[in-house]
């Protein structure tokens, strides 16, 4: 319910205070995103006051309006991605990042190696084995740190330099790996 409101404060402030430009939070979905996501777009512009007519009539006469909805609907859409994570992995050749995210901390849990070693943790094979027995010349390591942003802000960030969103498997192996 809280949602609603903002939402419909923001479109009331964006009709209104012409003079302050909203930026959005998070990046604009792409077409590709937004297709995939036609049918709780719709329930989104039903909630903010806007009928499938009114919506045909503003694609036509009002392209500001269109952007900004778009806006909108794409931080909800993040926001709500990220409110959800929990967990976030990063694989290279030399290195295994996973990070599990909790409300006002960060953990990291590490495998990495030296670049002259013949190590491929990208590789799922070499993963399953390295995980029962790291080999020679990998440094297995933790670490935390406080969210220097609001914690779905970092974890988009992130996402966007390459992390992806996991699941808790691969991160409870490696602590195990301590």
């Amino acid at each position: 319910m809280f949602k609603i409101y903002f939402i419909r404060l923001s479109l009331f402030l964006s009709y209104f205070c012409t003079e302050i430009e909203p930026m959005p939070t998070y990046r604009l979905l792409n077409l590709t995103e937004l297709n995939s996501l036609e049918k709780e777009f719709i329930e989104f512009l039903v909630l903010n006051g806007i009928p499938a007519d009114d919506w045909q009539r503003i694609q036509k006469e009002d392209q500001t309006t269109v952007d900004e909805m778009i806006e909108l609907f794409s931080d909800v859409v993040f926001e709500s991605i990220m409110r959800k994570t929990n967990f976030l992995e990063s694989r290279g050749t030399h290195h295994l990042h996973t990070f599990q995210c909790l409300p006002e901390q960060i953990i990291l849990v590490a495998m990495e190696a030296e670049p002259s070693e013949e190590i491929d943790f990208a590789n799922p094979d070499f993963l399953s084995s390295a995980m029962l027995t790291p080999p020679k010349g990998v440094k297995v390591y933790t670490t935390s740190k406080a969210y220097s942003k609001k914690r779905e802000i970092e974890l988009f960030e992130m996402l966007e330099k390459g992390c992806v969103i996991a699941d808790d498997r691969l991160f409870k192996t490696l602590c195990l790996a301590l």
